[in-house]
């Protein structure tokens, strides 16, 4: 049986739709049945132990809310030690062991000092943070707003990410082992923007906002402060081009190319249609 955190975000939830409640079983903190769901708060330690019993192997995902990792996932990394989990499958940070500031890194160095067998999965930018977070202002506004400047980005399409921690969660041979996910190609936020224009057929501008500008932005539209902080961080590696990096693991784990990011956008052309 297999434990799958963050369970209704862009990985967690297609890893779940791929294994099914007859291999898996979401954690939530609001779980919605009793047969396929267990109760598990990152929060609270006291929810742990019952959502690890009977388990096997866990999808850890980070809540994007949590930013600090020691007070919460390591002890769930300690939890899962404890109740015999044989393999720990983290959806990492691509960079994440060259950066000490981003908290997937405590993660990482956690495993790798006396967790379980472990797989590190570091994902490039999901392309599916355009149909959800920003959707709204490409949907409304035809405009991309991000930190980003013209630093090139190795978007990842997250059915691609959920795929290959399918096939590591399920196939021997990935214990120990980190891979770097990424699309096939790295791209500039102005030539999303175009690819956009040229799908939705209307215009899409990359209007990118000062960094204290997008940080004041984003904690007016009520973001906590430690997640516009990640966002920030994240973006600023693209502005400083340290996000552009290509790599082959995704294809090799897929045995096929990885989802260009126009097909991504012809797949969801519908979420930006007004």
């Amino acid at each position: 049986m297999i434990l799958v955190t963050g369970a209704t975000g862009n990985v967690g939830s297609e890893v779940w739709r791929m294994l099914g409640p007859a291999r898996a079983r979401r954690a939530m903190r609001d779980p919605q049945s009793a047969e396929t769901d267990a109760r598990l708060d990152f929060q609270d330690a006291g929810t742990f132990a019952a959502a690890l019993r009977g388990i096997e192997r866990v999808f850890l995902v980070r809540p994007p809310a949590i930013s600090d990792v020691r007070r919460t996932l390591v002890p769930f990394v300690d939890a899962a030690r404890a109740a015999g989990v044989r393999h720990v499958v983290f959806l990492s940070l691509a960079g994440a062991e060259r950066n000490p500031v981003v908290p997937h890194r405590a993660v990482e160095d956690h495993l790798r000092r006396g967790g379980p067998p472990w797989t590190l999965l570091r994902a490039g930018f999901f392309m599916q943070n355009l149909s959800t977070t920003h959707r709204h202002e490409i949907r409304d506004h035809d405009e991309i707003r991000v930190p980003a400047g013209g630093g090139r980005t190795s978007f990842v399409d997250a059915r691609d990410l959920a795929a290959a921690a399918v096939r590591v969660l399920t196939q021997p041979g990935h214990e120990r082992r980190a891979y770097t996910l990424t699309g096939p190609q790295a791209l500039t936020y102005g030539e999303v923007a175009a690819i956009l224009s040229e799908v939705l057929g209307r215009r899409v501008r990359y209007a990118p906002p000062g960094l204290i500008r997008f940080v004041r932005q984003k904690l007016r539209e009520g973001h906590p402060m430690d997640y516009v902080l990640v966002l920030a961080a994240i973006y600023t590696t693209a502005r400083l081009g340290l996000a552009g990096r290509v790599e082959p693991g995704l294809a090799t784990l897929l045995g096929r190319p990885p989802t260009s990011f126009r097909a991504f956008a012809e797949d969801h052309r519908g979420v930006w249609m007004r």
